[in-house]
């Protein structure tokens, strides 16, 4: 998570200093200019505070996103097979050699099988609490840090309007001070409330697909727990 977040702290501060590079460079005569220089430059005239902020919500929330996606394909684990060894492992070594399987398989559902499973001396009711338990400290770990970026996902936004009232009141005091409401006056306030907004929008279109991704990875993994856990409680009850 910590390598995630430097490094896309990097790409973030190398993305400002390209894009004062490229402001700097600009003439006012017009000229064609690339795609990633026109966003750059288009960057700069929203303001750096404002436009600061929103890139720092995009790169703090693509990095918990990264992290949960690497982590959550890291837990997925083919439970048919799983349930399948440690009913053999069962068959040939009773508990102790199907918890040794579940020891040597990674992933939330084979950590849920190994406190089900060292519980069976207990009896079945208390492995099934096990189960279920556990289960919803499982569930805790794949939904660590979402919360984070559905915050970022709210929050992008709210500073890109912040962003277009600010600008917006940038406008009224250019035409206050100028006394006069012509186009040249105000256009310069009004670009950068538009800027804001397009940057704050953009930011949480981009967060609101990982998450939805994420959250759609986590209820599959979920539900192969809770089929898996049934699964084990049968098994338990046909071995006890």
């Amino acid at each position: 998570m910590k390598k995630v977040s430097t490094t896309l702290a990097v790409a973030g501060l190398l993305f400002l200093s390209s894009a004062q590079s490229i402001y700097a460079q600009t003439e006012p005569v017009a000229k064609e200019l690339t795609f990633h220089q026109e966003l750059k430059l288009r960057f700069i005239e929203g303001g750096p505070f404002f436009m600061g902020i929103v890139l720092v919500t995009l790169i703090l929330g693509l990095a918990i996103a990264i992290e949960r996606i690497i982590y959550l394909n890291m837990s997925r684990t083919n439970t048919d097979k799983l349930v399948l060894s440690v009913e053999e492992a069962m068959s040939s070594g009773g508990i102790e050699a199907a918890k040794e399987v579940c020891r040597n398989t990674k992933g939330p559902v084979a950590s849920i099988f190994y406190q089900g499973l060292d519980r069976m001396d207990e009896g079945v009711e208390a492995a099934e609490k096990a189960i279920v338990s556990y289960g919803g400290v499982q569930m805790g770990l794949l939904e660590k840090n979402v919360s984070w970026l559905s915050l970022f996902i709210s929050l992008a936004p709210m500073l890109g309007f912040m962003g277009t009232v600010i600008g917006m009141i940038g406008a009224f005091d250019s035409i206050e001070a100028a006394g006069d409401i012509s186009p040249a006056v105000v256009a310069g306030g009004i670009k950068v409330a538009l800027l804001t907004t397009v940057f704050g929008l953009v930011v949480a279109i981009i967060l609101q697909i990982f998450y939805n991704y994420i959250i759609s990875i986590i209820d599959g993994i979920v539900n192969n727990m809770e089929d898996a856990s049934i699964k084990l409680v049968d098994l338990l009850i046909r071995n006890k």
